[in-house]
């Protein structure tokens, strides 16, 4: 129907997709019904592919997700939309075309469509009512994709920084191993070297930032000049 046609584009509009492709559409194209629901989302429409079959529209495609309830006894590894737009956008970023097929509303994907897929998306749905409207599941594969795009690390968006190398992670690691020898905070020496390798450990894990690495430098380097002009803390006072 042009009405699920025109409320899909909407649905990718949404989430910042645009390349859409029509196979064999029941009402003739271009739809009028299609673009009245689009609502503001005719630009997919008009640069919309038409295709006479699903075979011509997945010709150039590198990987191709079936979206369907019913396997119908295809042998297909099932993912949700989650792990699919993860795989899709690696699949993107190394250079490939990842296709995302819907069916029609009424009796969804054949098995002929199906097999065509390198894998199918389920969406985990109540089981004694899983038919979804086909706009609803475009926009949850939608939803998915653009959640994983926005979803930087927050390292990088900290006052434009970014993460910090192994070597200046081990360059850290080196700065308090110091000091806090030069502290007495290793002891007793039998645990010395246990206790190295959880600080080791602790700085590769945090996933720190540049700025974040600076940071801790220059406390380390105020605390030991603090400590030099009041003089050295005895070990009872290092221990809290």
């Amino acid at each position: 129907m042009g009405e699920n046609i025109g409320a899909s584009a909407r649905a990718m509009a949404n989430f910042g997709l645009d390349r859409m492709r029509v196979v064999g559409p029941r009402d003739g194209w271009p739809n009028e019904r299609a673009v009245a629901m689009a609502s503001g989302a005719g630009r997919i429409l008009d640069d919309a592919g038409l295709f006479p079959d699903l075979g011509a529209a997945l010709a150039d495609c590198t990987h191709v997700f079936a979206t369907t309830a019913r396997p119908r006894g295809v042998t297909k590894e099932v993912v949700t939309p989650e792990e699919a737009a993860r795989r899709a956008q690696a699949i993107e970023a190394s250079g490939g075309k990842a296709a995302f097929v819907f069916g029609p509303e009424r009796a969804g994907l054949e098995n002929d469509d199906i097999v065509r897929a390198n894998a199918i998306v389920s969406v985990p749905v109540n089981p004694d009512f899983p038919s979804l409207n086909l706009a609803q599941c475009v926009l949850l594969c939608a939803y998915e994709w653009r959640r994983r795009m926005d979803h930087v690390p927050a390292s990088m968006r900290w006052a434009g920084t970014e993460p910090a190398t192994a070597q200046e992670i081990e360059k850290l690691g080196d700065h308090f191993e110091e000091k806090l020898t030069m502290a007495g905070f290793f002891f007793p020496q039998t645990k010395a070297q246990g206790m190295k390798q959880n600080l080791r450990n602790l700085w590769s894990r945090l996933g720190l930032s540049r700025a974040e690495v600076q940071t801790l430098h220059g406390v380390l380097r105020q605390m030991v000049r603090w400590a030099e002009r009041g003089g050295p803390l005895d070990r009872t006072d290092r221990n809290g």
